[in-house]
């Protein structure tokens, strides 16, 4: 594997927006209602506020709401709403992810951390999760709130078992999966829920959509995975060895255990039992040779191709091809 399978982030943003295109409108709607949400009479909250913009990144939670919505029937004045409830919810954990991890760069910004402390960072993420649920309760139904309350239950359930098995060498594929269908996954799942059955779709339909954005966050998630152990930090704007620092086993890193022979899987072992800095140069030797890397992005290809398969079940749009098409960009992305 090479680094050039991960195009850059400039590529990577400028086939987003045209991606974004046909719902540029709807999405302006969303950010217009996320910023008058969230805005603070307080300056020093509402820079933090500020800050929080510069390293949202793709909005692809916000524009799953919105293109699944338009794809299962048309949009109305609800999806904005719903695309800006998401992208707090989201923001809000990668406020709260950093601090865990201890990154001090999240889109070649400093992180809410690193800039004023882990207790600002605290409050910060629950100030938007509590702005997220006030915006969702705006709605007619309560139904939104129940089905976004339910996701975040998953989603801080995925990382508390994450955290709980750092250092856990004996971790497996199925608990890797179990995770971050939670922590990554349920987040997308719930925006492509949402976003089809506010366009009025068939519980079929609303069923079948849900498991396309789970899908699409496990390929997500895995790919992000890779990029952790094989990125550069420079290209993809954020603190990168993280998960080894904090020794997360990844699916590749699950892999090279179970598949090498004993004396480099103990070798291996030796090295995350304490992490250097150096850790993922040391690595890649291993993980190369063992061919653990293409492993994980072929596992995160095959996802996002079951995730395209589902889409069989909606009419022909190009809305419906964007998604299909999301379903390539979250395995060849850089960021």
């Amino acid at each position: 594997m090479t680094t050039q399978v991960l195009p850059r982030v400039e590529e990577s943003s400028r086939r987003l927006a045209s991606v974004y295109a046909p719902i540029a409108a709807e999405l302006a709607d969303c950010e217009r209602i996320f910023e008058v949400e969230l805005a603070s009479r307080f300056p020093f909250v509402q820079k933090l506020v500020d800050h929080t913009n510069d390293f949202r990144g793709k909005r692809l939670r916000p524009a799953l709401v919105l293109l699944t919505g338009q794809a299962c029937g048309g949009l109305n004045s609800a999806h904005p709403t719903l695309a800006a409830v998401v992208e707090m919810i989201h923001t809000a954990t990668l406020v709260h992810d950093d601090i865990l991890d201890e990154s001090d760069m999240r889109r070649h910004a400093s992180t809410v951390n690193a800039e004023w402390g882990n207790e600002t960072a605290v409050l910060m993420g629950d100030y938007l999760f509590t702005h997220a649920f006030h915006l969702a309760a705006s709605l007619e139904s309560t139904l939104a709130c129940r089905w976004i309350g339910h996701a975040t239950n998953l989603v801080c359930e995925g990382e508390m078992m994450q955290v709980h098995n750092r250092g856990n060498l004996a971790l497996d594929e199925a608990a890797y999966f179990s995770i971050i269908r939670g922590k990554t996954a349920e987040l997308t799942a719930v925006s492509c829920r949402l976003g089809a059955h506010y366009a009025g779709a068939t519980p079929a339909v609303v069923d079948a959509m849900e498991n396309y954005g789970r899908d699409l966050g496990v390929a997500f998630q895995i790919a992000d995975d890779v990029l952790d152990l094989w990125g550069d930090e420079q290209s993809a704007g954020k603190s990168l060895g993280t998960d080894l620092e904090k020794q997360k086993l990844t699916l590749p890193i699950i892999r090279l255990l179970n598949t090498a022979p004993k004396p480099i899987a103990d070798r291996v072992r030796r090295l995350l039992e304490h992490p250097g800095r150096d850790a993922r140069q040391e690595l890649r030797p291993f993980l190369e040779e063992a061919g653990t890397l293409e492993y994980a992005w072929q596992r995160a290809k095959d996802v996002a191709n079951h995730a395209a398969s589902l889409l069989d079940c909606l009419p022909e749009s190009h809305a419906k091809t964007i998604l299909r098409s999301l379903t390539q960009y979250v395995v060849r992305r850089s960021s």
